[in-house]
């Protein structure tokens, strides 16, 4: 992989994390359109890295809280019902669903999730079922509502994400919206939900870098650089159009690209494998 390469794979990360469109898709369909080999999983999980950071820093204020709070709540009786103990403790409980399926469909995920034309046929479907959330779920909750059973629907809706088309943040807020959050809560706490379990898979893939045919560090470290920078934008960027907005743009999107890339598979413009090695 080159330096150019990896910029601006650094660029679509940052631009797609965090907006319901999938950025590993993203990642996969540039380098298979660019007739780069595709990047991995491992470059994919530890660019991710960057974008979470900017998560850490942009929330900085909230997840300060929330960790003093749940500290404070292993000892102390006075915390154990404060909300951000709360939050944190849901926090985890949300990570659990993608730590352990991502533990057992780790060959998968390097794989046949990894088919051009299973990323198409989710990006469609994944969109439709945003809009539908979108469209009919109710805006009477906010994180203060959150609940055990809530925090795993939105758990195994992040894991879905394993699957590159899904997106996470798509995912999570899917779920968020059809158990009535409001878009910028099931946004915030989607983003929140991401970083254990993002950072985890970001460091446990550490190894691979440089490693056979993964990409070499130094790509790898500019393409994580570029991709906080552009990521932390987006953030900012997201959270004030939410509030005013709805996600139909992205699902139109969404389904746009998922048929193109169908088209182009199936006329055999695109290989569905295009790019396996680096």
């Amino acid at each position: 992989m080159g330096w150019l390469e990896a910029a601006i794979l650094g660029i679509v990360q940052g631009l797609t994390e965090f907006l319901p469109i999938s950025s590993s898709a993203h990642l996969r369909i540039t380098a298979a359109l660019a007739g780069w080999g595709d990047p991995g999983a491992a470059f994919t999980a530890v660019t991710q890295i960057g974008t979470e950071l900017a998560v850490v820093i942009y929330f900085a204020g909230k997840i300060g809280r929330i960790l003093r709070a749940w500290f404070f709540s292993l000892y102390r009786s006075d915390y154990r019902h404060h909300p951000d103990a709360r939050l944190g403790w849901l926090i985890i409980v949300g990570s659990i669903p993608i730590v352990v399926l991502g533990l057992l469909l780790k060959d998968q995920i390097h794989s046949v999730f990894r088919d051009l034309r299973l990323t198409a046929l989710v990006l469609i479907v994944f969109g439709i079922l945003l809009w539908i959330a979108d469209r009919y779920g109710r805006q009477e909750r906010d994180l203060d509502h959150l609940t055990v059973p809530h925090g795993l629907g939105f758990g195994f809706a992040q894991a879905m994400a394993l699957i590159p088309g899904v997106s996470r943040s798509g995912g999570t807020i899917t779920a968020g919206r059809l158990l009535g959050y409001r878009r910028a809560d099931a946004a915030e706490y989607a983003f929140l939900l991401a970083v254990p379990a993002v950072m985890g898979s970001g460091i446990y893939e550490l190894r691979e870098i440089g490693n056979g045919d993964s990409p070499a560090w130094g790509p790898t470290i500019l393409a994580t650089v570029v991709a906080f920078a552009v990521g932390y934008a987006v953030i900012a960027w997201l959270m004030a159009y939410i509030k005013r907005h709805s996600f139909t743009p992205f699902v139109l999107y969404r389904i746009a690209l998922g048929v193109l890339l169908l088209v182009l598979v199936f006329t055999g413009a695109l290989d569905p494998q295009a790019g396996p090695n680096i």
